[in-house]
């Protein structure tokens, strides 16, 4: 036991110790970006004032039904709601990690009793209550404050997976109500030809009756309306997969009470376009990018806390409260106050090369988060080149397909104009309906891929989620 009146001396040599800490962990530094600092020539685009992952989705979106579809998701889906918790989880090892930085104070109450030798005096007693602080680290070389950081930048990294999970939700709910609509479109489509093949059939059988009409000609009439129906029956298959795969985003059943909206793709409001900015604007916008650089920085800082394990590590347990002989006096004038510190310094000799291969082997996870963090940079900017070439070229493919619908429409009246003066035969009659609902076909698959291509473009940009506005300062 020692006399209270060294407190203060003590106090002061323990602050003097946790400020004497520094840190092992090399200088971060931003790797360069390994792509080009421009778009492809075919996509290059003017600067804009605005970025793309500045426009909410809710600007972007001007449907409101589906923009009710997203809200729906963003409130059910399990991917978003299991991407929170394991920010939640996250949080929790970074405070544990941040609470190592600091003692740990407990109160405690003991007696303790002990025969010195079998031949002397009777038994000891001492009873003790008071605070203690129980095997701290001083963390002179930062090993405990690398720890921490590290922990905080796998913190950081949930919560850019998290805004991930958020952008590629938006746009898949996007893009799947985009099918379903274009799925009532098709199904639209081949219900128009299936009844115009039906009625040609029952011209063709009454003309084969008559023999005005071969027997070839009413068997191809039959041919191309059970390839109709053939037809009729794949679209109404995809429609139904196409609106599981939305009822499994939403998280829930698809609600009857939705707000209006078009039935069919051709009536979908144009997207809000969206400016490509500088390959550059990635880096700092794409949260998979920055989830990446959030790895690189905690896998940096495992590096300090490897090289901080070759020196010495001093931990202290320290005590201060009152004790006392007996324990009913503990806490009456018959105690006294009391006081006990026991540091421990550790000094590592020989571990045959475990530390060493500590360090090692953070120095290479700190050069696979390098290598991942320029591979989502570089698939980052092929999403985006591969989108902006989309929108250079579908335009300008859907333009020709519609051309060639007109054409095939022409065709198709002209040839049964011609077959019913018997001017052409009735193959040629069948070739013209057969390529007009190809045409029109292809060019509601266009249009749908041109659609998702602007949704694809927004996403690839890092548009979905908008950091919130930053609070006035007061």
């Amino acid at each position: 036991m020692h006399n209270t009146s060294s407190l203060p001396a003590l106090s002061a040599l323990a602050a003097a110790l946790l400020l004497a800490g520094c840190s092992m962990i090399p200088a971060y530094e931003r790797p360069a970006a390994p792509v080009a600092t421009t778009w492809p020539a075919p996509a290059a685009t003017a600067p804009a004032s605005q970025a793309a992952a500045d426009i909410d989705w809710r600007d972007f979106f001007s449907d409101a039904r589906l923009r009710r579809l997203i809200e729906l998701a963003l409130q059910n889906n399990r991917d978003l709601r299991i991407a929170v918790l394991n920010i939640e989880q996250a949080r929790a090892q970074y405070q544990i990690k941040r609470a190592d930085q600091l003692p740990s104070v407990s109160a405690a109450v003991t007696e303790t009793r002990q025969n010195p030798s079998a031949t002397g005096p009777g038994l000891s007693s001492v009873a003790t209550a008071g605070l203690s602080v129980t095997s701290y680290e001083l963390d002179f070389f930062g090993r405990v404050r690398a720890l921490s950081q590290s922990a905080q930048a796998s913190f950081l990294t949930t919560e850019e997976a998290r805004k991930t999970v958020q952008i590629s939700l938006v746009a898949s709910v996007a893009n799947g109500y985009l099918n379903w609509l274009a799925d009532n479109e098709l199904l639209a489509l081949t219900r128009e030809t299936l009844t115009t093949r039906e009625e040609s059939l029952k011209l063709t059988k009454l003309r084969f009756d008559n023999g005005v009409a071969s027997e070839l000609d009413y068997a191809q009439a039959r041919s191309l309306l059970e390839a109709a129906k053939a037809t009729l029956a794949q679209a109404q298959r995809q429609r139904a997969q196409d609106e599981n795969a939305l009822v499994l985003l939403l998280g829930q059943p698809i609600p009857a009470d939705l707000p209006a909206g078009p039935e069919l793709l051709s009536g979908v409001p144009l997207l809000a376009d969206v400016p490509a900015g500088l390959p550059s604007d990635l880096l700092t916008r794409r949260p998979d990018i920055r989830q990446a650089e959030q790895q690189l920085l905690s896998a940096n800082a495992s590096i300090g806390a490897a090289r901080a394990a070759f020196f010495p590590s001093i931990t202290l347990t320290a005590s201060v409260g009152r004790a006392s002989t007996e324990l009913s006096n503990l806490f009456s004038g018959g105690a006294v106050g009391a006081w006990s510190w026991a540091p421990q310094l550790v000094l590592p000799i020989f571990d045959a090369g475990r530390n060493q291969a500590r360090l090692d082997s953070a120095r290479a996870g700190r050069d696979i988060a390098v290598a991942q963090y320029e591979k989502a940079i570089q698939g980052a900017f092929r999403e985006v080149a591969d989108a902006l070439a989309g929108r250079a070229t579908l335009g300008e493919q859907l333009r020709a397909q519609q051309a060639q619908v007109e054409a095939e429409t022409t065709r198709y009246k002209l040839s049964d104009l011609r077959y019913s003066n018997g001017v052409a035969s009735y193959l040629d009659l069948l070739d013209a309906q057969r390529s007009l609902f190809t045409a029109r076909q292809g060019a509601l698959q266009i249009q749908l891929a041109q659609l998702q291509n602007q949704v694809t473009l927004y996403k690839s940009l890092g548009g979905g989620w908008k950091e919130p506005a930053a609070a006035p300062a007061s």
